[in-house]
């Protein structure tokens, strides 16, 4: 009896076992449920004022500073990098030194490659430029070369619609205002209000640049929103305020210690007079300047600012 029973329950575990085995094997072979699509990557926007490659800077000219700039690049490894004073030559090298981008910005003296570009470099396999262009900022913005306003120095914005492979599209707008002139810098910052209200489709706007304006001017003041207005452009009313939020204060709201141009001396005193601004359908995810010095050298005599950004899902975009 004891020997029937015995047999009946190795029976039963061995029956148990097969089922078990067999829902195992039948759960392996079920295919993987669909992973949920992840979102685009963040985008990564870098300003950067990488001090023109002619300038008699001695021990900091360029070609003794190049290979440390270009290694802050590739630390940030962005996806829009916005240059200020870059001769043809300059984006050129970086260009070579840097796989995987290209770049459009055109010579602000002549339209085509004379004198300093405000280029924009982009990722190639994640951006492709459905329209680009230039504008001056002067009284004829369409005229290569122009100047109005008080300015000695020409000053040029130079701007691209992009279409992300993964995200919706958007539009940047590069620029470099004076830096003697505040007529110039106010009217500029009217200009370029105009050509945000006037730019169709109405995609989520990034303003990257050199302002030579600290955050207190006026011209600085108007294109976040805090100032009523700016001289008019050629008699008519200045148009509204794009309202735009500075990256980096929406990261550091009481950060004091903010000066970016740090004239090859390393100094954080001072101003900050370079931004990466964005319009509505932005989120912020970080921001800060780059302060490295690598070897205990500055790359430049600005210190570049960067964000790093994702298009809200509804890229509501009123302005």
């Amino acid at each position: 009896m004891r020997w029937l029973l015995a047999v009946l329950m190795c029976a039963a575990v061995a029956g148990c076992g097969g089922r078990r085995a067999a829902r195992d094997a039948t759960m392996e072979r079920e295919p993987e449920p669909a992973a949920v699509e992840a979102g685009p990557a963040p985008l990564v926007v870098v300003s950067y004022n990488i001090r023109y490659g002619t300038a008699p800077d001695g021990e900091n000219a360029w070609p003794k500073r190049r290979d440390l700039l270009v290694d802050r690049v590739r630390a940030h490894d962005p996806d829009v990098l916005a240059l200020q004073e870059a001769l043809r030559s300059q984006i050129d090298e970086l260009l070579a030194a840097l796989p995987g981008y290209a770049s459009v910005g055109v010579g602000r003296d002549d339209g085509r490659a004379r004198g300093e570009h405000a280029a924009i470099l982009y990722r190639v396999s994640r951006l492709t430029p459905a329209a680009h262009g230039d504008f001056w900022f002067s009284d004829t913005p369409d005229m290569p070369g122009s100047k109005s306003w008080g300015n000695t120095v020409t000053r040029i914005c130079t701007w691209a619609r992009f279409e992300q492979r993964r995200g919706g599209p958007f539009i940047i707008y590069n620029l470099h205002l004076d830096h003697q002139s505040q007529p110039s810098r106010e009217r500029s910052a009217a200009l370029l209000a105009e050509r945000i209200a006037a730019r169709s489709p109405r995609d989520p706007v990034v303003v990257a640049g050199d302002f030579n304006a600290g955050e207190t001017n006026p011209a600085t003041l108007y294109l976040l929103g805090r100032a009523p207005s700016v001289p008019a452009l050629s008699g008519a009313p200045a148009p509204p305020s794009p309202a735009l939020r500075d990256t980096y204060r929406v990261v550091h709201p009481r950060e004091r210690e903010v000066g970016t141009f740090n004239g090859f001396a390393g100094r954080t005193t001072g101003e900050k007079i370079d931004y990466v601004l964005v319009g509505g359908g932005w989120t912020v995810l970080d921001a800060d300047i780059d302060r490295a010095m690598p070897d205990g050298r500055c790359p430049s005599d600005h210190f570049p600012v960067w964000a790093r950004l994702s298009l809200r899902a509804d890229r509501a975009e009123t302005r």
